[in-house]
């Protein structure tokens, strides 16, 4: 919503999400000193912390108010709203449609039709009777002051001039007020201080020839441009929050910190997991070696650790486990990049499959990689629905990939299929949903490799286009999801670190005996945990 003579094209913006994301990662990163990296690395092995309750307490939690609860919420959704604003550029606010039929919009209806047929009766009355029109006047007055910014004096002398609610009365009472003249003045003013894209609305107001009916459509129309109003105003306080993002972000969560026992339970257990999982992996490389002395324990690095903990992220369990409260914000972005991975990966097993049993005859064939890529993934679509059964796809996918593989040989002056390998080709597709499944397994292993690549390098962009060998059929989505994935990654980092430092310290450090591997503790800017 413009202010004035400042008429914005549109109030949002259709840029994908996940560039937004990384784009902003990379801003903030920007921003990164050399103090802010060494407090990060003091951080793991001092007793200081910069979020004061980020070490989970061990003492007896204190009862909650209700108050604090209602204070926790309020911080909870702020904090919501201002991530959103920060890594979603195409973040905007839309009407609230409520349900056709539902109780909630039967009731407003009702109460709007009654409102609008005292109104309607007022005015047809003889004489004509203004309470209801009076008060409709002196609203949409307050809603056009409202649009001016305060340098706007001339515009705004001439608003309370013609809606002089005083004089209004006086003509009401004496039987003059040209309500229609009124309302063709609104309209013109609506005009002048609308977005571009309310343009066509306002027209349609100036056709109108029912008072009643042109007033039930101002207020809509109202509505309309203070929604333009707010999201121009969150347009523009965008470059001025993510300067402050990562602190803004960070203070939220340690006042939600202060007021909830235990709200760093499930971030607790997310990180020391990923502790359990690198010791038992560390010693039973110790135990194979023997390097270390009897009674010594190997402990990972901290940075490796975190790393781990955002890798699981990508096959987390979202039906059994909550996300960890530091996640929360992410959550649907979270699951939308694994949804999206799941199916890439389905697409590329098959893809190897086919390629393993076919061989040269379909070698080097770009545009039929590409529809057998296309199709395989438009058949596997949904795969996080409940109801999708995976078996089933995976038998369409093969009978059209033997379709297409046959259509592709024939015009090459090839042989067909033989039934016998399309039956075996089938067989080996949907064998996919078993999973142990060794190319299942193989493609799985390789792209979790790929990912803790970009997590754990200095410069992720760099290795983007990096995929491991056998997953280059989905290299150019893989780079996309990457992307996406990493720049939510290293912000969380930045704005959580202090509380993840904490959870670690009291997780490795507390007992003495066991010996933190140094050499796990790459110290270069991507890895910091800390801001």
């Amino acid at each position: 919503m413009p202010r004035n003579d400042e008429r914005p094209t549109s109030t949002s913006s259709g840029e994908d999400q996940g560039s937004d994301v990384d784009s902003t990662s990379e801003h903030l990163d920007s921003r990164a000193s050399t103090s802010d990296l060494e407090s990060s690395r003091h951080s793991f092995t001092s007793d200081g912390c910069s979020s004061k309750n980020s070490t989970p307490s061990s003492s007896p939690p204190k009862p909650i108010t209700l108050d604090e609860v209602m204070a926790s919420a309020k911080e909870l959704s702020n904090l919501s709203l201002a991530h959103e604003i920060i890594v979603n550029r195409s973040f905007h606010l839309e009407t609230n449609q409520l349900p056709q039929n539902s109780l909630e919009k039967l009731v407003k209806d009702a109460v709007h039709k009654a409102f609008w047929d005292i109104l309607e009766a007022e005015l047809n009355a003889d004489p004509p009777q203004y309470e209801y029109a009076i008060k409709q006047l002196e609203d949409i007055r307050e809603t056009l002051l409202s649009f001016l910014n305060p340098g706007a004096n001339r515009m705004r002398t001439q608003i309370m001039e013609v809606l002089d609610m005083d004089l209004i009365r006086q003509q009401a009472d004496n039987d003059a007020l040209d309500i229609q003249g009124h309302a063709s003045y609104i309209v013109t003013t609506m005009g002048k201080m609308c977005a571009p894209a309310r343009d066509d609305e306002v027209r349609k107001l100036r056709e109108i020839t029912g008072i009643v009916t042109q007033f039930k459509e101002i207020f809509r129309v109202l509505d309309l441009m203070k929604l333009d109003m707010v999201n121009f105003t969150l347009e523009n306080m965008r470059p001025e929050l993510l300067k402050q993002a990562v602190e803004y972000e960070r203070a939220k969560f340690q006042n939600v910190v202060d007021l909830i026992p235990g709200a760093l339970d499930h971030t607790t257990s997310w990180i020391r997991s990923a502790v359990e999982e690198l010791v038992e992996t560390m010693n039973k490389a110790t135990n194979q070696t023997n390097s270390q002395g009897k009674g010594q324990k190997a402990m990972p690095g901290p940075f490796l650790v975190i790393d781990t903990a955002f890798l699981h992220v990508l096959t987390w369990d979202h039906h059994s486990r909550p996300l960890p409260e530091t996640l929360m914000t992410d959550e649907m972005r979270l699951q939308e990049i694994q949804w999206q991975l799941q199916q890439l990966q389905t697409v590329n097993q098959v893809l190897l499959i086919v390629y393993s049993a076919i061989g040269g005859p379909i070698q080097g064939l770009s545009s039929l990689a590409d529809r057998l890529k296309r199709m395989t993934s438009v058949l596997l679509d949904g795969m996080n629905r409940p109801d999708f059964n995976l078996e089933e796809a995976l038998e369409g996918a093969s009978t059209q990939i033997c379709c297409e593989l046959n259509k592709s040989l024939t015009e090459r002056k090839y042989p067909s299929l033989t039934p016998a390998l399309q039956a075996s080709l089938s067989g080996q597709i949907c064998s996919l949903t078993q999973k142990d499944n060794p190319i299942r397994t193989l493609v799985e292993e390789r792209v979790q490799q790929y990912f803790m690549g970009l997590i754990a390098a200095p410069n992720p962009k760099a290795k983007l286009e990096q995929v491991p060998a056998g997953l280059t059929a989905i290299q150019p989505e893989l780079a996309s999801l990457g992307a996406k994935f990493i720049g939510l990654v290293n912000y969380n980092k930045r704005v959580y670190g202090p509380f993840y430092s904490g959870i670690l310290r009291k997780l490795m450090f507390s007992d003495p005996s066991p010996t933190p591997c140094a050499a796990q503790e790459d110290p270069t800017p991507s890895n910091v945990v800390s801001n």
